[in-house]
């Protein structure tokens, strides 16, 4: 089960994909498996040599009342490699790139991965360039259907 944040590719163009681990706690790990969280309104920053996932909403997991977080769109850091990090905090300080998380998924060892996509943002043209695309191929793949 992946959660994946479909509004991003449509309004950022992704120039390179990074795969980060996330911290959680056990309750918010147990509700992302019942496909309860939503990418839609995050995003990602670095502060303090760390990268931290902002505005993802987890939804508290009932079973474990006690154990949830208060706040369900907590900031949750997120654990990349050192070159990583340094490359990306070094790409950031140019003009126009941001952070965009992608897909929250679980890799086959069953840890929590967040796909990250270093992104710059689409103008209004761009986004109805790639729709018209999107179309095209859509009516292609139906008349090769016929």
């Amino acid at each position: 089960m992946a959660i994946i944040n479909r509004r991003a590719r449509h309004e950022y163009h992704i120039l390179e994909t990074f795969e980060a681990g996330i911290m959680l706690t056990g309750p918010e790990v147990k509700s992302i498996r019942l496909g309860q969280a939503n990418l839609a309104e995050a995003h990602c920053i670095i502060r303090n040599n760390c990268v931290l996932l902002i505005g993802c909403h987890i939804s508290p997991y009932k079973p474990a009342a006690m154990n949830n977080p208060d706040d369900p769109t907590r900031s949750r850091q997120l654990l990349l490699h050192k070159q990583e990090l340094s490359r990306l905090t070094g790409t950031l300080k140019e003009k126009g790139l941001t952070l965009v998380p992608l897909k929250l998924f679980f890799n086959e060892r069953g840890f929590a991965k967040l796909e990250i996509g270093l992104a710059r943002g689409k103008k209004l043209y761009d986004k109805r360039q790639t729709e018209k695309e999107r179309d095209v191929r859509r009516d292609l793949q139906r008349r090769y259907k016929m």
